[in-house]
């Protein structure tokens, strides 16, 4: 009886092996942006009608911390700015590659922080003139930051980021709000 109970406390004793979350995910997302500060009046507000972001983000659930890249391509429309001559809307393509950090300051495994930087790359349709530019071109390049929330439901993961984009290089800064979901897999 007494090497039955060892053997049973043993077994239980045994520590669990943490679980990889998918340390990639796929997917489409969109938001809506506005310029800030003077790039308010030159650019609009609008929103990305189309976004498609690609992450390698690899952690287990022992650890309440793991590192994040992510790759981000949107398509806007922005309204109501004085850059838009030709047409109603400037539209805008945006690529961004962004490094950073990925927490969880609660118990749940499902839900984490991300803070993450990086560079972006900005196209839009017609010339935008700005402080740094003042004949105006259609593509900058620059800094951008974001802080968000990933959430994994079963194999799909949603995520929320606030970003503020073109913190360098002369181009017009914009705050978005974006929302997406992925397919989170190997």
């Amino acid at each position: 009886m007494k090497v039955l109970l060892v053997a049973a406390m043993l077994a239980l004793a045994v520590p669990a092996h943490a679980e990889p979350l998918p340390p990639g995910a796929l997917g489409l997302f969109t938001g809506v942006v506005s310029g800030t500060g003077a790039d308010n009046k030159r650019i609009g507000t609008g929103w990305y009608y189309l976004g498609a972001q690609a992450a390698w983000q690899p952690t287990t659930t022992e650890r309440p911390w793991g590192f994040s890249l992510r790759w981000s391509t949107m398509f806007g429309y922005m309204y109501g700015g004085s850059a838009s001559h030709i047409d109603t809307t400037l539209r805008t393509v945006q690529m961004d590659l962004t490094a950073g950090l990925r927490f969880r300051p609660w118990n749940s495994v499902k839900s984490y922080l991300t803070v993450r930087a990086g560079a972006e790359l900005l196209r839009s349709n017609e010339p935008i003139i700005t402080d740094a530019s003042p004949s105006g071109s259609r593509a900058y390049y620059g800094g951008i930051a974001s802080i968000g929330l990933d959430h994994y439901v079963s194999s799909l993961m949603f995520s929320f980021d606030l970003r503020y984009g073109l913190i360098a290089g002369g181009g017009p800064q914009e705050l978005a709000f974006m929302v997406g979901i992925a397919i989170a897999g190997p």
